[in-house]
C-alpha cells in the first residue's frame, strides 16, 4: 500500500483510504451482522446515489419499499453500517490532511494560508520590526472554552478506537512495509472496526455531569498535552526562518484554556454547587497526573554528575532550601541523587506535586488533608523551579537539555498551571434577582428591592456593598434556591484558597438586561467575601461577564455597559481586579431571535460599541464569543472567524466557546488540534496588528449596505417564524426534536420549560439540531436570499457593489462563506419527505413551500454575488468531503422518516419502543455524517 504512494495525487491517496476503510467495513459486515445487512446497505447506498443522477419514480418507491419492509433491529444494523462509514470517513481525511501538510513542510514548499510561516512572513514582507512583531506577542490571549453543550452524540470509547485506526492508518503511509507486515497493519484496522461493530455507539444512559467534566479532560491527557508545547515550537522555528535566529524575539507562553463543564448551571439542574467543586479538583487532579509522569521522564533523562558540570549558583541554593524542607517533612536528609543534582531536585518536585495529588484526591473522598506534606502552594513556585533547572542547564553549556522535554514541560506549567483551565461559572439573571431581593426582604427595616427601579437599585446595590456588614444571614431560613446561588460562591472562595487565583476565570451572567445584574452578582461575591474593602482599599476576587444574546439585549450593550462603567463601585472593584471587562456575545440565541444576517450584523455592531466604550473610560475590554459547532450558532472556521472580526476590536485577546462536535473534529487527535491551534492563533496575530499600526477603517458605504441588508433579513426572518401560522408545528412534527429530547447526549434539557412549546422555551442547540436533521439548515441561511434581493432590485450596479464587498471585506466574505456550506448541506428533495410527519399536511405543505423558495432565492444570489457557478467552488476540498458523505446520509434520512412515522403512530407501547432505538441511532448517524449537530 505504501509503495504506491509517491505515485498517487493527494485526492487519489485520500480515496484509496476511503475505499480501503469501506472495504474493512464490509469484511466486518459480512462476517459479524445480521443476513443481508451488508447487501441492504450496498443496495441503498447504491440506488440513492442512482436518485442523485437521475430522478426515477419507480427506483425512488422500490427503496422506500425496501425500507418499510425491515424490522428495527435489521434497521438498527444498517444504520450502525452507516455510522461507522462516516467514522472511517472522518479518520481518512483527518490523517489525508495530516500527511499532507507534514509532506508540504518536509518538502520545503511554502506553507498554507494561516500556517505561522505564512503569517510571520506577512509580516516580514510588510515591514512590521522585530521590536513591533514582540510587542504584539506579548498582548496575545488565545483562550478557548470547552463547553458541554448537548451535542456530541460521539461516546468517548468510540473516540479511542478511532484513535487506534487513525494511527495503524498513519504507520501504513509513513513506514515501508514487507508484505506480512501490512497485512498485519490491514488486519489491526480490520479488528478495531470490529470493535466498532461490537460496540454500542448510542449511550444506554444519559450522562452525568461529572461523565461530562470526563469527556472534557480526555482531549488534554489525549491530544492537548502533546499538541500545546509544539505549537509553541512551530510558531518559534518560524520567527527564526523569517526574522533570523539572533533577531531577539521570544515567544511567551499565551495560550489558555477554559472551561464551562462543571459550572455552566442556565437551565441545568444537575449543576450544584457539589458538582463545580468536584469538576475544579477532577481538573487539577488531572494536570498534576502529566506534570508527575513528565518530572519522571526527565528525572531518568538528566543524570548531570556535580563533578561533571558547573551548576548555577541559584540552583545551588535552592537544593539547600529543599534539603531543608525534607528533613523538616521527613524527619532526616534525602540520601538519593546526592551527586546527580538535577535528579535531586526533580525528586523533591515529584515529591511536592504529590502532595498536591495527594490532597486533592483526600478532598475528592471527602476526608481531611491534615498531617499531608505541604507541595507547592501557587504554581510561580512550581515554575520557578522549573527555570532554575532550565537556567542551569545552560549556565554551564546544555542548552540542548534545555530546549527538549523540559522546555515542553515549561510551557505546560505556563499554560496549564495547577488548575488545568479557567472553569466559568455561568447562570441566569433572575437567579440572582430573586436571591438579592429575597435577602432584602430578611433584613429589619430593609427597602423593598422589588420595587425599586433600576437606578435605586444600583444605589442600593453599591451602598450594601460598601458596608462593612452588609446582611445577618440565617442560611436555614432561606429558600433552597437562594442557599444554592450563595453556595456557589462560598464554593468559587473555596477552590481559589485550595488550588488557586487562577481555578476560575469569569462569572458569566446569561440574560443580562440591565447593570444592576452585574452589580447583585458583585454583591453576592461580597456575601462570600470575594470582594470588599479592607485597610489596602477595594478587593476582588471574581470577574464578571454580562452575557447579551437576543437582538433586543444587543442594542442595549451601550447602555447597561456605559452604566456600569460610570458606576464608582463597580469602576473601584474592576480596577482591584486588574481594569480588563470581559463581554460576552451569544451568537445562537440572537440567530434563534432574528435570524442568521441580523444576528451576525447586531453582533458586529455591538462589537464596536462596547470597545470604543471601553476604550474612552481607559477600561481593557475582552469579547468573548459564545459560538456553537454550526453556522446558525455563530459556527465556522476559526481562523477567517478571527479575521472577520470588526476592525480594532480583537487587541491581542480572544475568547470563544469550542463545544460539542466540534471538540472531537478539532482536538480528538493531536495532530489536528496543533493545526487547529495554529490556525486560530495565526487569524488572531493577524487581526491584532492594529496593536502596533494604525488600523484600516472599515468603509462606511459597506457598513450602510450591511445595515439595509440586516433589516431586510430580520423582516423575512420573523414573517416566517413568528407570524407564519402553524410554523412551530411544522418545526415540531417535521423535524426528529422529539428523538433529539430523548438521545442521552448530554445532561440539559432540550427546553426552558418542559411543557413549553414556545420559540422562547427551546434552547438554540436543539433548534439548531432539528433543522439539521430534516436537512434544511434553516437557521444558517433564512432570509439571506431576499435580503439581497430586495437591496439589489435588479440594479447591476448594486450587484457590482456586493461582488466587491465580497472580494475586499473579510466579514462579508466569512458570512456568505459559510452560507455556502450550510446551503450545500441543505437537501430540500429530502427536507419534502419529513412534511408528510405533519399533523397539517397542508399547512406544513404550505410553509415547506415558503422554506423552499427562500432557498432557491438564497442560492442564486449568493452564487451570483460570490461569482461562482456552484456551491463551494472556491474550497473543493471540503465540497468534496460534504459530497462524499450525501451517498450515504440521503438513504439515512428516508430511514429516519420512516422510522418517525412508526414510532409517532404505533399505539402499542411495547412495539413503539422497538422503533425507538433505530430512531435515536438514525440521529447519532446523520450527525456524523453532517459533521455536525448542535
Amino acid at each position: 500500500m505504501n509503495e504506491q504512494a509517491p505515485s498517487l495525487s493527494k485526492a487519489q491517496t485520500l480515496e484509496r483510504d476511503v475505499q480501503l476503510y469501506t472495504a474493512l467495513l464490509g469484511e466486518v459486515l459480512r462476517e459479524h451482522s445480521r443476513k443481508r445487512v451488508l447487501v441492504i446497505v450496498e443496495r441503498l447506498r447504491d440506488g440513492f446515489m442512482q436518485l442523485r443522477e437521475q430522478e426515477d419514480a419507480d427506483l425512488r418507491d422500490k427503496l422506500m419499499k425496501r425500507i418499510e419492509s425491515l424490522d428495527a433491529q435489521t434497521l438498527s444494523e444498517v444504520i450502525r453500517a452507516f455510522t461507522i462509514y462516516f467514522g472511517l470517513v472522518n479518520v481518512a481525511e483527518e490523517l489525508n490532511a495530516h500527511l499532507a501538510r507534514m509532506d508540504r513542510i518536509a518538502a520545503g514548499e511554502p506553507l498554507w494560508v494561516g500556517s505561522f510561516d505564512d503569517t510571520v512572513r506577512w509580516f516580514r514582507d510588510d515591514g512590521v520590526s522585530p521590536e513591533n512583531f514582540q510587542s504584539l506577542l506579548e498582548h496575545l490571549v488565545y483562550l478557548p472554552v470547552f463547553t458541554a453543550h448537548p451535542t456530541e452524540a460521539k461516546r468517548r470509547t468510540i473516540s479511542e478506537t478511532f484513535r487506534r485506526i487513525f494511527l495503524v492508518g498513519e504507520e501504513l503511509h509513513r513506514r515501508k512495509l514487507n508484505e506480512e507486515e501490512l497485512e498485519d497493519k490491514l488486519q489491526e484496522i480490520l479488528s478495531n472496526i470490529q470493535i466498532l461493530w461490537k460496540t454500542d455507539e448510542v449511550r444506554v444512559h444519559k450522562p452525568q455531569v461529572t461523565d461530562e467534566v470526563r469527556q472534557g479532560l480526555y482531549f488534554f491527557r489525549e491530544s492537548l498535552f502533546q499538541a500545546v508545547p509544539l505549537v509553541y515550537r512551530f510558531l518559534e522555528k518560524a520567527v527564526r526562518r523569517n526574522y533570523g535566529a539572533s533577531c531577539g524575539i521570544r515567544v511567551p507562553s499565551f495560550i489558555r484554556f477554559g472551561s464551562w463543564i462543571g459550572g455552566d448551571r442556565d437551565g441545568n439542574p444537575f449543576v450544584k454547587p457539589e458538582t463545580t467543586e468536584l469538576a475544579a479538583r477532577m481538573h487539577g487532579e488531572l494536570v498534576l497526573e502529566e506534570y508527575l509522569e513528565r518530572i519522571q521522564k526527565l528525572r531518568r533523562m538528566l543524570s548531570h554528575s556535580n563533578s561533571l558540570c558547573q551548576l548555577s549558583p541559584a540552583l545551588l541554593d535552592s537544593l539547600d532550601a529543599d534539603e531543608d524542607y525534607w528533613v523538616a517533612t521527613m524527619g532526616q536528609s534525602q540520601r538519593r541523587f546526592f551527586y546527580e543534582p538535577y535528579r535531586r531536585k526533580l525528586a523533591m518536585m515529584g515529591h511536592r506535586l504529590q502532595a498536591n495529588l495527594d490532597r486533592i484526591r483526600r478532598r475528592m473522598e471527602g476526608r481531611d488533608y491534615e498531617g499531608l506534606p505541604d507541595g507547592y502552594t501557587r504554581e510561580a513556585e512550581f515554575l520557578s523551579d522549573l527555570y532554575l533547572i532550565r537556567d542551569s542547564l545552560i549556565h554551564h553549556g546544555d542548552a540542548s537539555a534545555a530546549a527538549g522535554p523540559l522546555q515542553d514541560l515549561i510551557r505546560l506549567a505556563e499554560t496549564f498551571g495547577l488548575h488545568l483551565v479557567q472553569l466559568d461559572i455561568r447562570q441566569e439573571s433572575t437567579r440572582h434577582t430573586e436571591a438579592v431581593t429575597e435577602l432584602f426582604a430578611r433584613q429589619a427595616g430593609a427597602p423593598f428591592y422589588q420595587a425599586f427601579n433600576e437606578e435605586q437599585r444600583l444605589m442600593a446595590l453599591a451602598e450594601t456593598i460598601a458596608h462593612p456588614h452588609p446582611f445577618v444571614i440565617d442560611k436555614a431560613t432561606l429558600t433552597p434556591e437562594t442557599r444554592e446561588t450563595l453556595e456557589v460562591f462560598e464554593v468559587i472562595a473555596r477552590m481559589r484558597a485550595e488550588i488557586g487565583e487562577k481555578v476560575f476565570g469569569q462569572y458569566v451572567i446569561s440574560m443580562t438586561h440591565a447593570a444592576s445584574h452585574v452589580m447583585e452578582v458583585m454583591l453576592l461575591a461580597r456575601l462570600a467575601g470575594l470582594v470588599g474593602k479592607d485597610n489596602q482599599g477595594w478587593f476582588c476576587g471574581i470577574q464578571v461577564s454580562p452575557l447579551f444574546e437576543t437582538i433586543e439585549d444587543l442594542s442595549h450593550i451601550e447602555q447597561v455597559m456605559g452604566t456600569l462603567f460610570d458606576n464608582p463601585t463597580y469602576q473601584a472593584l474592576l480596577k482591584a481586579s486588574g481594569n480588563q471587562q470581559e463581554v460576552m456575545l451569544g451568537y445562537s440565541d440572537s440567530c434563534k431571535d432574528g435570524g442568521i444576517l441580523s444576528a451576525s450584523w447586531n453582533l458586529f455592531e455591538a462589537q464596536k460599541k462596547v470597545i470604543a466604550l471601553a476604550d474612552d473610560r481607559g477600561v481593557a475590554c475582552r469579547l468573548f464569543h459564545g459560538r456553537g459547532g454550526t453556522v446558525g450558532r455563530g459556527g465556522g472556521p476559526t481562523h477567517e472567524a478571527i479575521l472577520s472580526q470588526p476592525v480594532d476590536t480583537v487587541h491581542g485577546q480572544i475568547k470563544f466557546t469550542e463545544q460539542g462536535e466540534v471538540l472531537s473534529y478539532r482536538y480528538a487527535n493531536p495532530e489536528t488540534a496543533r493545526y487547529e491551534l495554529t490556525m486560530g492563533i495565526s487569524g488572531l496575530i493577524k487581526a491584532s496588528r492594529c496593536l502596533i499600526e494604525p488600523p484600516e477603517e472599515e468603509r462606511n458605504d459597506y457598513l450602510g449596505i450591511m445595515d439595509e441588508l440586516a433589516r431586510y433579513g430580520e423582516e423575512a426572518y420573523r414573517k416566517l417564524v413568528r407570524e407564519t401560522e402553524g410554523f412551530l408545528d411544522y418545526f415540531y412534527e417535521c423535524t426528529p426534536l422529539d428523538g433529539i429530547a430523548l438521545l442521552n447526549i448530554g445532561s440539559r434539557p432540550s427546553h426552558r420549560k418542559k411543557a413549553d412549546r414556545s420559540l422562547g422555551s427551546i434552547r438554540a442547540i436543539p433548534w439548531v439540531f432539528g433543522w439539521g436533521q430534516s436537512r434544511i439548515t434553516l437557521p444558517a441561511w433564512f432570509s439571506i436570499g431576499r435580503a439581497i434581493e430586495r437591496y439589489r432590485d435588479n440594479d447591476l450596479g448594486r450587484l457590482a457593489k456586493l461582488q466587491k464587498m465580497y472580494q475586499e471585506w473579510p466579514y462579508f466574505r466569512a458570512l456568505l462563506s459559510n452560507t455556502q456550506m450550510s446551503l450545500f448541506k441543505a437537501e430540500m428533495g429530502i427536507a419534502r419527505e419529513y412534511v408528510r410527519l405533519a399533523e397539517n399536511p397542508e399547512q406544513a405543505a404550505v410553509i415547506f413551500g415558503l422554506i423552499e423558495d427562500e432557498y432557491r432565492r438564497t442560492l442564486t444570489q449568493v452564487l451570483n454575488v460570490a461569482g461562482l457557478r456552484s456551491l463551494m467552488q472556491e474550497t473543493p476540498d471540503l465540497q468534496l468531503s460534504l459530497a462524499r458523505r450525501n451517498i450515504y446520509l440521503d438513504p439515512l434520512n428516508h430511514i429516519q422518516v420512516t422510522l418517525l412515522e412508526r414510532y409517532r403512530t404505533e399505539q402499542d407501547e411495547g412495539k413503539r419502543e422497538e422503533w425507538l432505538d433505530p430512531l435515536l441511532r438514525s440521529i447519532n448517524a446523520i450527525a456524523a455524517g453532517m459533521r455536525n449537530t448542535g
